[in-house]
């Protein structure tokens, strides 16, 4: 796996909280479906506020 961006910064509360889509993917229980979508729509990597409001269920 690539790490554009620091892992201790993905996933941690602060301003802008970065999470890998196949990340949030896993720990919401998404499926692959839903998670090409979120990539499609955002890139590899999102803001979480991005994807809670673009994640379907």
């Amino acid at each position: 796996m690539q790490h554009p961006i620091p892992p201790h910064k993905i996933g941690q509360y602060g301003k802008e909280k970065l999470w890998y889509v196949s990340e949030f993917a896993q720990r919401f229980r998404l499926d692959k479906r839903e998670e090409n979508r979120l990539r499609k729509l955002l890139g590899p990597i999102a803001k979480e506020i991005d994807l809670l409001k673009n994640a379907g269920r």
